[in-house]
């Protein structure tokens, strides 16, 4: 398997590796996401990754920029959204490879923090936490019963506990649908 920087011309592959992971349903909603977020100039700088295997794309994951609120212009941070694997290749560690290069490639650019909205028994092997509780809040009311599904993880040690606020993303994640846990 390689993991790599999507191509335009990859597109149509990376929507139906959504769809498939998503399912018939929330698959093209998500492929739709991520579409937007790929033509949103508020999304950039934004890292995309796709796993190959036999010529094939069987995963994608998507970091698109966010901000925080008020006043931590000098934090750089990250969305983790989405991250979609064939259904034929889940649980085989194609996602655990894109997360991981993901971050690998986040902090050697330079990146401070990475937030994600996801499975709180899946995200935390990758140094993920709860960002609630460290004072970092999302764009959307997250349910009390589903705080722990907001997540950051720090890629520069020393700036949690230093930076409070809430998230502010791009315009095409900016709807209250894609913050439901």
């Amino acid at each position: 398997m390689t993991i790599r920087r999507s191509l335009e011309t990859d597109r149509a592959a990376i929507s139906r590796i959504h769809v498939s992971a998503f399912g018939e349903q929330e698959g093209p909603v998500i492929a739709g996401l991520v579409n937007g977020l790929l033509d949103d100039s508020t999304a950039r700088p934004l890292l995309s990754l796709v796993a190959e295997e036999d010529g094939q794309l069987v995963g994608h994951v998507l970091f698109t920029a966010v901000g925080v609120e008020p006043g931590a212009s000098d934090v750089s941070a990250q969305i983790l959204a989405p991250l979609g694997v064939s259904k034929a290749r889940q649980r085989s560690g194609v996602g655990e490879a894109l997360v991981r290069e993901g971050l690998r490639q986040l902090t050697d650019t330079g990146f401070h923090l990475v937030f994600v909205l996801g499975h709180p028994g899946y995200y935390p092997r990758f140094g993920f936490r709860p960002a609630g509780a460290l004072g970092l809040d999302a764009p959307y009311p997250i349910a009390p019963e589903n705080a722990g599904a907001w997540m950051v993880a720090e890629l520069q040690s020393g700036v949690l506990g230093t930076v409070r606020g809430t998230i502010s993303c791009a315009a095409a994640l900016d709807e209250a649908q894609y913050w439901m846990e």
